[in-house]
């Protein structure tokens, strides 16, 4: 089946008038990315904005060790690269594709361009800057105080939400222990209690939710929380078009 591509598929670029999306569109480059592929490397200059329509990048802060753990997601509602409008060409974080699939790259002298010109674009970024700091503040307070399984629930439950026709979820173990911040053993048997419990079912980094429900109640509270101010700034979102 052939995917038909086009930027309105992020909800930020669709949020925008006319005006103020034409400027970017033709500077909007359509790519494909791939799973575990490295968008940033904490420290190096960032030259490009990404707003995925198909995938999903995770941002992770990267200890001198090594060791990292997910800060928060950026799927279809969001873009990668806020750094490039809030006064920085750096970022002490690492962004990492976690669902492969495609997204719109813009060079940042244009993005910084038309971010200045205080309009639409402008408003837009500063609202969703709001809702990812709300999503990295509860990562860290979920990360801290519950259970691997419920993390593991959190990520899988955001990740249907932003790529809702997905039948299978492609994830290593390695890549979601890196995510959360813990051992490959723990997520191994924390997949497996959700497993046996009916909710999930994996094989050799292929997931399938079989419950969503039963995920849902079976998540902590930080699901419930990041969802809602998802679902607030789709819906400031949704009354601009």
């Amino acid at each position: 089946m052939t995917i038909l591509h086009d930027p309105m598929q992020n909800h930020l670029l669709a949020a925008l008038p006319a005006a103020d999306f034409e400027p970017l569109a033709e500077h909007l480059e359509l790519v494909s990315l791939n799973l575990g592929q490295m968008l940033y490397d904490p420290g190096t200059q960032m030259r490009q904005a990404y707003f995925p329509t198909r995938s999903i990048v995770s941002l992770h802060y990267v200890t001198e060790s090594g060791a990292s753990a997910e800060t928060a997601g950026v799927g279809n509602e969001g873009m990668v690269g806020i750094s490039l409008f809030m006064g920085g060409d750096t970022t002490s974080s690492s962004a990492v594709v976690q669902t492969a699939g495609q997204a719109y790259r813009l060079d940042r002298h244009v993005l910084k361009q038309q971010f200045d010109r205080a309009g639409a674009l402008q408003r837009l970024l500063l609202r969703y800057t709001q809702a990812l700091m709300t999503q990295m503040a509860q990562t860290a307070a979920c990360n801290r105080h519950h259970s691997v399984e419920q993390q593991l629930c959190r990520w899988l439950l955001l990740t249907l939400d932003r790529i809702p026709d997905a039948r299978e979820l492609v994830m290593t173990q390695e890549l979601v222990a890196s995510m959360l911040g813990v051992r490959r053993e723990s997520v191994t048997e924390a997949a497996g209690n959700l497993q046996n419990a009916g909710y999930i079912s994996y094989r050799r980094g292929h997931i399938s939710v079989l419950d969503r429900a039963g995920l849902t109640k079976h998540a902590c509270e930080c699901y419930g929380v990041v969802k809602k101010e998802i679902d607030r700034l789709l819906s400031d979102v949704a009354e601009r078009r």
